[in-house]
């Protein structure tokens, strides 16, 4: 149900509301396909949407088509119940200051979930290149510790590199967890306590 209904948004595209095509965009979409993911998130010239919602694969494409961006949207048959993400940059999903939890398209629920309870402020993106180093910094200053853990739906790691980056002038600690299926959500609640202080 929940493939078919992102299935659907790829395909309901047209432009509307005064949107112009760019000529020079160029997009590929890719279904459930974490090394692809991974091949496209180690590109630079690429803007790597990882839409966790079907109203946000829409707005993806439309954006990318909009912007002529060379853009690779990965879509999945996992979604979350509500869309996110209305902006470029990471929203802040839920307040915590004992650490940040980054989490990226479909992972949000699963995230939600096995956070509950911890005050940890949680970040949310479908966006993750570029990278949003102004957003994570910020909220990793405001919290009491520079914790952060990575939860993405593709190989373990992928945008840690990114994280470390942002935060090269921050003492943090980095757990990165990854992989469709990789973790269930009561193996993810245990990595995450497990790992803040």
């Amino acid at each position: 149900m929940q493939s078919e209904m992102l299935l659907a948004a790829a395909d309901a595209l047209p432009l509307t509301g005064g949107d112009e095509a760019r000529p020079d965009a160029r997009i590929l979409v890719g279904f459930g396909v974490p090394a692809e993911l991974a091949r496209f998130a180690a590109r630079p010239d690429w803007t790597l949407y990882v839409p966790g919602h079907p109203d946000e694969v829409r707005r993806a494409v439309l954006t990318a088509i909009a912007r002529g961006e060379r853009a690779y949207v990965h879509v999945s048959a996992e979604c979350n119940a509500e869309p996110h993400g209305a902006t470029d940059g990471f929203e802040q999903v839920r307040d915590g200051s004992a650490g940040v939890v980054l989490a990226v398209g479909a992972m949000l629920d699963p995230v939600l979930r096995a956070t509950a309870g911890l005050d940890l402020a949680v970040l949310y993106t479908g966006i993750v290149r570029p990278f949003d180093e102004v957003g994570l910094r910020t909220a990793v200053l405001a919290a009491d510790h520079a914790d952060v853990v990575l939860v993405e739906p593709c190989p373990r790691g992928t945008s840690a590199h990114h994280i470390a980056g942002t935060l090269v002038h921050v003492p943090h600690r980095l757990l990165a967890l990854g992989g469709p299926g990789a973790l269930d959500e009561t193996e993810l609640a245990g990595a995450v306590r497990d790992f803040m202080r």
